[in-house]
């Protein structure tokens, strides 16, 4: 299995001995030993896949690099998060994953209304199995313990990914914008509830989901 590791905060490095992992399109900024790079359709879900990211709105350009070496990546210098899986879920948003080991299965899953722009909608991108992902962040991500007793009320703009026994729900309140007088209309927060972790940035995108 590739072995992850950062460089810094915002470079990750993959050491490869002959396996494979998944990563965004473009996102290899550089490489060193014998390295094989493929760009997969439909997240690297074949035609079914690619047909429900399009339905979905999750956007996805997925490459395969397989080889011996170690292998770079990076994001519009973005912050990098390691997540191991042992044969759970986690649920990311597809603009902030950057790689995952081949062997963890990818889809999408429908979680309510939460944002309409930039990729940011109905659906989410599920990452399953065993082995490690890397999600990014604008600026340093903050994971957030939830429990049975304190649920967790998140911005839709700075809900990076969840994992664990979590239930979401979108209900109306009040957001940050709207305390300090910069919100219009209705805004809306996502309810965590149950046992997990929740990967918040401190920057927002823009979503319908948080203002409308």
């Amino acid at each position: 299995m590739a072995q992850f590791r950062l460089q810094g905060s915002r470079v990750l490095a993959v050491e490869m001995t002959g396996d494979a992992v998944k990563a965004k399109n473009g996102s290899m900024v550089a490489y060193d030993g014998r390295m094989t790079f493929k760009k997969l359709t439909g997240g690297g879900e074949g035609l079914r896949g690619m047909v429900t990211r399009r339905l979905t709105g999750e956007q996805m350009t997925v490459m395969e690099v397989k080889g011996q070496g170690t292998c770079y990546f990076a994001d519009r210098a973005s912050e990098i998060n390691l997540v191991s899986l042992h044969g759970d879920k986690l649920y990311v948003e597809s603009s902030n994953l950057l790689c995952t080991d081949a062997g963890l299965r990818t889809g999408t899953t429908f979680t309510g209304l939460r944002g309409g722009a930039s990729g940011n909608g109905l659906f989410t991108t599920t990452v399953e199995g065993t082995g490690q992902a890397a999600i990014m962040s604008d600026g340093e991500a903050v994971v957030l313990r939830v429990s049975q007793r304190y649920p967790l009320y998140v911005d839709p703009g700075a809900y990076i990914a969840h994992q664990g026994k979590l239930q979401q729900k979108l209900q109306s309140g009040v957001n940050f914008r709207t305390l300090i007088g910069e919100g219009s209309g209705e805004s809306f927060q996502i309810r965590f509830e149950g046992e997990g972790l929740v990967y918040v940035q401190p920057s927002e995108r823009n979503t319908i989901g948080g203002d409308l």
